[in-house]
């Protein structure tokens, strides 16, 4: 039968047909763990010097100031991260970059499962950027949020301003993490289940306390805080006037000083 093998029957020729086709593999493979090699030392570089470059820029914007009043700085110190807000923002950049190298780097070396992996993962990366911003966004507003209530509290005397503004906080804060984690699609269903229970156990809570056992304090504390506003409306709007008459001071004061008024132009 022309150009069939012929059955082996040695144990030395076994032996040297095996090894003659390892030692194809190994030559074959060989371009390929070069190529390997060579996509990941180039591109590990090209990761590095795009890690710098983002962290200096984001420096040189004042980047960490704004992660300091978000309070990203604070979470950041928490993970034992010894950097700064600009720094984790520029390792995730420098990992983001890696696994795209990983993914060309495996798919070079012939091995399209580990490439199949890396790549679902690194379609994820942008889900995880999004949920940072957002989580940024929200300890901004919520920061923002605070000190707004316990200005407007502290000003109208009503009530405990330390704690109305911390309620306002977390409250926003709670509202920013069911954000980032539903972006991050980790049980999605499971979270907005619990964040609308927990916000339909606290609103139940708080009807039935002043529905059933604190009519009389709440009565109290609304008519404090009634009495409160009333005292503090002639304030705001002694404020109101001294600000609207500044304005019309400003020709007299001329006056006193020696300069005559411009005279306005008179229509023909």
């Amino acid at each position: 039968m022309p150009g069939a093998v012929a059955p082996i029957t040695d144990w030395g020729t076994a032996i040297m047909t095996s090894l003659t086709a390892a030692l194809a593999l190994f030559l074959a493979a060989i371009p390929k763990v070069i190529g390997f090699v060579v996509i990941l030392v180039i591109g590990w570089m090209i990761a590095s010097a795009l890690a710098k470059l983002v962290s200096s820029v984001l420096r040189a914007v004042k980047f960490n100031d704004l992660a300091q009043r978000a309070g990203l700085t604070g979470f950041v110190q928490q993970m034992g991260l010894h950097t700064d807000a600009a720094g984790f923002v520029a390792l995730i950049a420098k990992w983001f970059v890696r696994m795209i190298v990983l993914v060309s780097a495996f798919d070079a070396l012939g091995l399209p499962a580990v490439s199949q992996v890396l790549q679902q993962l690194l379609l994820w990366l942008p889900n995880l950027i999004v949920a940072i911003i957002a989580l940024v966004i929200g300890g901004l507003a919520a920061n923002a949020l605070a000190r707004l209530v316990r200005g407007a509290t502290a000003e109208a005397g009503l009530g405990n301003p330390d704690l109305l503004a911390n309620i306002a906080r977390i409250a926003v804060w709670a509202f920013a993490i069911v954000v980032a984690v539903n972006q991050l699609g980790i049980a999605t269903t499971l979270i907005n289940t619990l964040f609308m229970a927990i916000v339909g156990t606290v609103a139940l809570a708080a009807g039935l306390a002043f529905g059933l056992g604190g009519r009389e304090t709440a009565a109290m504390i609304v008519r404090n805080w009634y009495e409160s506003g009333r005292q503090a409306a002639p304030k705001v709007q002694q404020a109101a006037e001294t600000m609207q008459r500044k304005p019309d001071d400003k020709p007299a004061m001329s006056a006193s000083d020696g300069r005559a008024p411009t005279p306005s132009p008179t229509r023909s």
